[in-house]
């Protein structure tokens, strides 16, 4: 799908060579897309500056297959592995052709759904996407698919990172191939209007194949209204793809096609906005964006109130954290209830997050994980505390929700740290603010319940990923580097602040004491360690001399002996002269979890 993208970034970079610096690669890319409608005479939504660019690939999987266009993900038809969005490996999202290139537009409707739902997108959104883009330009298929050459990263040093070499003509112009199909929707190709909705329904249509051997749809009566994209002397009928057509016959898209095919301006609003969505959807917050176009806040970015109160000075952050650590409230229930609240952020697309205390509302507060009977009654000892705490201030000061469950942590940390020998002060910078549950997209916000969660030793039944897998994926999800990793989880065993409060991985007869007991019993040689036989994905540490148990624990606790790396960092906070390190270290990524959404920090 990204065939010839390549030399549109060549195109782009005069632009980006005389800017340098002032504008990254990832801002120009889709701020062109945005230029070049608004110059087809469409009004665009807004824009957001702000995209940081990246210098290597990043450690994704995307999927099963080693080959292009293999569907492996498949578990039944219909039915593709999660959380991949695209239907095939190396799509963007569905095989225009129809599934598995099987031109069925109801079947395509079927991909449609579920990969655009995956994207966040419901079926407004879809169809507007679908149809506006598709109200422009043309597909290339104009040549034998057997004449491309390779992509780039496979194509001759020579070719100097461009690919897809075209081995027809002038291997561009009339002889263009990309993706397969060959034609454009509309009459006005170059121009925003109704017209892909107008041929849409003007015409029947029927299968046919494009040059290139792809299967598309041609008029049944077909009339030469569209100009050549070269010769101005020439004109081709109009073409649609399987997946145009799903829009026409789906039983959902079908209505939703037919108002905007007749209120031609409610595509351009729907459109402008789900191409806003689609342009914006990993930048995270409002506040991360940059320029003077931004649009105002939408939902699918999940806004927290401004603070609209004076916030509380180092006084009375200490004064708080004497009342939570009173409030009756275990170290566990208060590390365990910020660790739920900030861990929920994701990094590749900068949600969740503890600011807006969304872990008490609707879907985070019913998360298996959360372990919703035990959170609803620590967050209600905590809002009280916060409630009493409030009325005895002045001078307009308050404190959020979202800042008491975060400091509440903070405070159990250095309690625990005091208990272990070592005096420490976890920084804690107040300014969050709690969102209500009209600011929270229930559906949006589902799709960031972990699956598993390897600091709590949580792992959901079913997962076929090993637990250790998981664990460097959530940590990834986290911006955690491999020693940030190995310091939470051993704090948090330490901390007790296991999911159901397991013991497994529990390497401390202090639980709620801030030791390095993690690493030194895991390291301890006196222990061997074998799968258990009654519990699935435990392991069951003896006594290696009397075959006493010591200990239980998961793959997610195992892997800092086992894994070489691992048990290299593992090691450093195992010495005798660590404790302090340890506990000073594992206060430093406690803070960047805490902190990974407080874009405002700076």
């Amino acid at each position: 799908d990204n065939a010839s993208l390549d030399k549109a970034r060549r195109l782009l970079w005069p632009i980006k060579q005389k800017y340098g610096r002032k504008i990254s690669w990832a801002d120009l890319l889709v701020y062109a897309g945005n230029v070049a409608m608004e110059s087809m005479g469409f009004t665009t939504f807004g824009f957001g500056f702000g995209r940081e660019d990246i210098w290597e690939p990043e450690e994704i999987y995307w999927g099963p297959e080693d080959t292009w266009l293999g569907d492996e993900r498949y578990r039944a038809p219909g039915e593709f592995e999660g959380p991949f969005g695209a239907v095939q490996m190396g799509l963007i999202y569905v095989n225009p052709e129809g599934p598995q290139g099987n031109p069925d537009p109801l079947a395509a409707a079927h991909d449609i759904r579920e990969t655009f739902r995956r994207m966040a997108m419901n079926d407004e959104e879809t169809v507007a996407l679908i149809a506006g883009g598709h109200t422009f330009g043309k597909t290339h298929g104009a040549v034998k698919a057997e004449n491309l050459g390779p992509e780039p990263e496979a194509a001759p040093l020579e070719q100097m990172g461009l690919g897809w070499k075209n081995l027809v003509g002038t291997g561009n112009g009339p002889y263009t191939l990309t993706g397969g199909p060959e034609g454009a929707w509309t009459n006005h190709p170059t121009t925003w209007d109704n017209g892909f909705y107008e041929n849409l329904y003007k015409y029947e249509w029927e299968v046919t194949e494009s040059p290139a051997g792809a299967k598309q749809f041609k008029p049944v009566n077909p009339e030469e209204t569209v100009p050549d994209a070269h010769d101005p002397s020439k004109r081709h009928a109009p073409m649609m793809l399987t997946t145009d057509l799903a829009l026409r016959v789906d039983p959902i898209y079908g209505p939703i096609s037919k108002r905007f095919y007749e209120h031609p301006e409610e595509l351009a609003a729907a459109f402008a906005k789900a191409w806003y969505k689609l342009l914006h959807r990993d930048m995270g917050p409002i506040t991360r964006y940059l320029g003077p176009w931004v649009a105002e806040p939408q939902l699918w970015q999940d806004p927290v109130p401004a603070v609209s109160h004076e916030l509380i000075a180092e006084a009375d952050i200490e004064a708080l954290k004497g009342r939570l650590l009173s409030s009756g409230l275990s170290i566990s229930q208060l590390v365990s209830t910020a660790w739920a609240a900030a861990s929920s952020f994701r990094g590749t697309d900068k949600r969740g997050g503890a600011n807006g205390a969304r872990i008490r509302l609707a879907p985070q507060k019913d998360w298996e994980v959360n372990e919703p009977a035990e959170l609803a009654k620590v967050l209600r000892t905590l809002d009280q505390t916060r409630q009493d705490f409030n009325s005895s201030l002045s001078g307009g000061k308050e404190v959020s929700l979202a800042d008491t469950i975060v400091l509440g942590g903070c405070a159990a940390v250095e309690r625990a740290a005091k208990s272990a020998g070592i005096e420490v002060t976890v920084p804690f910078a107040p300014g969050r603010t709690d969102a209500s549950q009209e600011q929270t997209d229930v559906e949006a916000f589902a799709v960031l319940e972990p699956k598993a969660d390897g600091f709590r030793n949580y792992l959901r039944a079913g997962q076929k990923l090993p637990p250790e897998t998981l664990l460097v994926d959530r940590a990834y999800m986290l911006n955690l580097t491999a020693p940030e990793m190995t310091a939470l989880l051993g704090g948090m065993r330490a901390l007790g602040a296991n999911f159901g409060q397991s013991r497994h991985g529990v390497l401390t007869d202090r639980p709620g004491t801030l030791t390095n007991d993690f690493f030194t019993n895991l390291l301890d040689m006196r222990t061997e360690w074998k799968a258990s036989e009654s519990e699935e994905n435990v392991y069951e540490g003896r006594d290696r001399s009397t075959g006493e148990p010591r200990w239980t624990a998961t793959a997610a606790d195992l892997v800092f002996g086992s894994n070489s790396q691992l048990r290299a960092i593992a090691e450093v906070y195992a010495a005798g002269d660590a404790q302090e390190k340890f506990v000073h270290d594992f206060v430093r990524a406690w803070d960047k979890v805490m902190n990974l959404d407080r874009f405002d920090l700076g």
